[in-house]
């Protein structure tokens, strides 16, 4: 069964390559890899830089100018600084976090890591996450990298995703599934 990407995620995919290919021929993997996550953390943080960035009617050459001094107080690699701009310029910045998303996991996939999501219900200390990555590096026999936030919501316990598989042992779920057969009976 062959599985039907959408036109933003093929799109993102295809620049994603693009930047990492370029980054690797120019042996400036590492480097690019650090500005992009400091770009995608300012990017996620400020709401401002989302919604300029996001609307279809700002020109190319504000978007340019706004991009590029972005880039010189970032002190951005010209590899990183003129992608961005090619991406204004084809009209794709709008695609900007899922390409950017895009070139980390490809980027921890060349390492040989495995990206996975976990949600606790308690904030979890430095040496518990390192725990936590190191046991199940060791399991399954890959590197590890967690995207790792706290959901009050889930009461006790925590959720993993890595890659399709999802373990979840909050009390929330377990709630749920209690419902669910009081429901059923």
């Amino acid at each position: 069964m062959a599985s039907k990407k959408s036109f933003s995620t093929e799109t993102s995919n295809r620049y994603a390559r693009a930047i990492f290919q370029l980054a690797k021929e120019n042996n400036e993997l590492e480097i690019v890899e650090e500005n992009i996550k400091e770009f995608l953390k300012v990017y996620k943080s400020n709401l401002d830089l989302q919604n300029f960035i996001k609307n279809p009617t700002e020109t190319v050459s504000n978007q340019l100018k706004v991009i590029s001094k972005i880039s010189d107080a970032m002190n951005l690699k010209k590899i990183f600084k003129n992608f961005l701009s090619i991406l204004v310029v084809k009209r794709r910045i709008f695609f900007i976090k899922k390409i950017l998303e895009s070139f980390i996991n490809l980027s921890a996939n060349q390492r040989g890591e495995l990206s996975a999501k976990l949600i606790s219900s308690k904030v979890l200390s430095a040496k518990e996450l390192e725990n936590v990555s190191s046991e199940l590096s060791e399991s399954i026999g890959s590197d590890i990298s967690f995207d790792y936030t706290v959901d009050d919501n889930l009461i006790g316990g925590f959720k993993m995703q890595l890659g399709s598989l999802m373990i979840d042992t909050s009390i929330q779920n377990r709630l749920k599934k209690y419902e669910q057969i009081m429901l059923e009976k």
